[in-house]
């Protein structure tokens, strides 16, 4: 079932965090955080609506890299129900895809339950003050991509979060599958 994250709570601050990444080295949100802004997203491997656009994903995290934009994405899913989501397999996806972004693990989904992350893809866009300016969509592709000219919603967001330090007033949220969260 497709789930939605609320909408954007402007000014809400980013939370910090220490998590290991897929190229052998931890990460903390300073070390990633980049002079225009930074761009927290949650993903995981096998969610279809990851899938999906995970090319898209690829090429706007470089594009925002280069205006400045520091970018990590974080999965927090539960990799004993979802072997598929395991570190492991992680690095095997980082690699496939070449990503130019840390891919970082939150076994405890600690850092995910601060963020209140609710699906994959959930992206979280921070000005260069780490308050939040965007909670919104990649673009209007769901479980299946969108057409390849579709409006690059994330990226025009960010851009405008590097350039004004604002992002826009109007997001629509994204959707994806639900976090996959351990048994209490």
């Amino acid at each position: 079932m497709a789930v939605s994250p609320p909408v954007c709570e402007f000014g809400w601050k980013a939370v910090d965090f220490t998590l290991p990444g897929t190229d052998g080295r931890d990460w903390s949100l300073s070390e990633i955080a980049g002079p225009k802004g930074t761009l927290i997203m949650f993903i995981c491997n096998h969610c279809p609506y990851v899938q999906s656009v995970i090319d898209r994903i690829v090429r706007d995290a470089k594009a925002l890299q280069d205006l400045g934009i520091g970018v990590a994405a974080i999965s927090a899913n539960d990799a004993l129900a979802y072997p598929q989501d395991s570190f492991d397999a992680m690095k095997s996806e980082a690699a496939r895809h070449a990503f130019t972004f840390p891919y970082l693990y939150d076994e405890s989904q600690a850092a995910a339950k601060a963020y209140g992350a609710t699906c994959t893809p959930d992206f979280f866009g921070f000005n260069a003050a780490l308050e939040l300016q965007y909670r919104g969509r990649l673009d209007a592709s769901g479980r299946q991509a969108a057409a390849p000219d579709v409006k690059r919603e994330l990226y025009e967001a960010m851009r405008m979060v590097a350039e004004t330090g604002t992002g826009p007033e109007h997001q629509v949220a994204s959707m994806g599958c639900s976090i996959k969260w351990k048994a209490a």
